[in-house]
């Protein structure tokens, strides 16, 4: 990692604004620069200019270390030193970032400094110019434009790569720029929706009549004009608010869904509003967007599935709030060894169990808090008795699903509070699989309710998101200062 001296004009003595400030400038200086140098390059051939479009770099020298306050979630570092990240795209992090700065900076003699990384930009990554990059095919692209290279996008930080974190400056935020615009520009990919509106609080689902519940709340909240929310963002990027709503029908926009993952998010102030997805089935799926909606930095994220009950005295439609998960989706275990314990977040937990009283009453018989197994077999029920014995002989899982153990391990491993709400669909073990007719009447009965728990346990949570700055998925070592 270079030195913060090695490019451009290092500014000292920066309050955390005014370095989030001077990151916005550079880049929007940047992403200017690029726009003319293409849009006169490809007439007249000189693209030289292009040396100019960089990302920013923002550096922190902590002179002098002390213990702080031992109950501090974020903020923290090991040692005095250079902290360093290069920054793409700083006006999503604007909030974040200064945030993060401020509480660094009050725990520790620093100097913040914002500079020229020298690390050129791919048009691919700027807003409106990758239709243009395109046109830059083979002798026509000149040198001086880089490619979009998987070379420089990894995972080395989050995963606590030794080289990662034994460099002259170690890293002070968790994603390298090109990390960072491949997963905004995946989530635009897969969801249809520039990245701009994805809120702080995230729901997941696997079917269009939660989405079309959430909506309905989301419709029935900007008709209320005491209500936070402010507008509804569809996937088609359409948004409506209280001037528009009249106009809009639910089923069809609903159905008229074009992406793999359709999103809906429901803005409030500052983000903190909330987004669902529709991210289809298998731990496969559950992965993709969630290792590109991390670099965002949510608050949280909850799955609203469905499962199949692994204990005879379960109902179909009972709830299970998932407080273990037994991971046999084998997606993360290049990431996060097996024998590693993913815990359940217990503010996760309070918030949806509250919830689940709110809706369903005091009687919480229906509710069952225990181990979740998630497979990347949906047919894992079709094997003979004796290997489901041999696969479930020792478990305490209560319910089987394919996704909620992949999207808490991801959350786990990108420090994202998580938690699974689930509504046992079959009892396979006990003589009721999951089939058409009785799955189609479980379902009516069962969504909107289901879908309201998740709302209000995330509601409760954006109220006081303090509560979420939790210790209990920082790493004892290679971990950054920022959360």
């Amino acid at each position: 990692m270079n030195s913060p001296h090695a490019t451009g004009t290092l500014r000292t003595g920066l309050t955390p604004a005014q370095a989030v400030e001077k990151l916005e400038h550079h880049y929007g200086a940047a992403v200017a620069t690029a726009r003319r140098v293409l849009e006169t390059g490809i007439s007249n051939g000189d693209f030289s200019d292009y040396a100019d479009v960089t990302y920013p770099k923002l550096t922190v020298r902590v002179n002098s270390w002390h213990p702080v306050d031992r109950t501090e979630p974020f903020g923290y570092v090991d040692d005095a030193g250079l902290y360093s990240a290069v920054i793409s795209k700083p006006t999503l992090l604007s909030a974040y970032l200064i945030e993060q700065l401020s509480r660094l900076n009050k725990n520790y003699d620093c100097t913040i400094f914002v500079s020229d990384s020298g690390i050129r930009i791919p048009p691919e990554y700027i807003d409106g110019l990758a239709t243009t990059a395109t046109q830059l095919t083979g002798a026509r692209r000149s040198p001086e434009i880089p490619r979009p290279s998987l070379d420089d996008v990894d995972d080395a930080i989050i995963d606590g790569d030794w080289d990662a974190f034994h460099q002259d400056e170690k890293p002070l935020f968790h994603f390298t720029p090109q990390r960072f615009d491949i997963a905004c520009a995946r989530i635009e990919h897969y969801t249809g929706i520039a990245v701009d509106t994805v809120q702080k609080f995230i729901l997941f689902t696997n079917y269009d009549m939660h989405t079309r519940e959430f909506l309905r709340f989301g419709l029935a909240e900007l008709r209320n004009p005491h209500s936070r929310y402010r507008a509804l963002v569809l996937a088609d990027g359409t948004e409506i608010t209280a001037e528009t709503i009249d106009m809009v029908d639910v089923d069809q926009l609903v159905g008229a869904v074009k992406y793999q993952m359709p999103r809906f998010d429901l803005v409030a102030a500052d983000n903190y509003g909330i987004t669902m997805i529709n991210i289809g089935v298998g731990p496969s799926n559950a992965k993709t967007i969630t290792d590109c909606l991390a670099v965002l930095r949510p608050e949280a994220w909850v799955m609203i599935g469905h499962c199949a009950g692994l204990d005879g005295r379960m109902r179909m439609g009972d709830l299970i709030l998932g407080n273990a998960y037994q991971r046999s989706d084998h997606l993360l275990d290049g990431h996060i060894p097996i024998n590693l314990p993913i815990p359940a977040v217990p503010e996760v937990q309070r918030a949806l169990e509250a919830s689940v009283t709110e809706i369903y009453g005091s009687d919480l018989s229906l509710m069952r808090t225990g181990t979740v197994i998630s497979t990347d077999d949906r047919n894992w029920e079709w094997h003979t008795p004796k290997a489901l014995w041999e696969w479930l002989r020792g478990s305490t899982a209560v319910g089987c699903d394919m996704e909620s153990a992949t999207l808490a391990g991801n959350g786990y491993r990108y420090r994202i509070p998580y938690g699974t709400l689930l509504s046992v669909s079959d009892l396979p073990l006990h003589a009721v699989p999951k089939l058409p007719a009785a799955a189609q009447t479980f379902y009516s009965n069962s969504k909107e309710a289901h879908v309201m728990c998740a709302v209000r346990a995330v509601e409760h949570l954006a109220e006081t998101p303090e509560r979420l700055r939790t210790r209990k998925l920082r790493r004892t070592v290679a971990e950054v200062p920022f959360r």
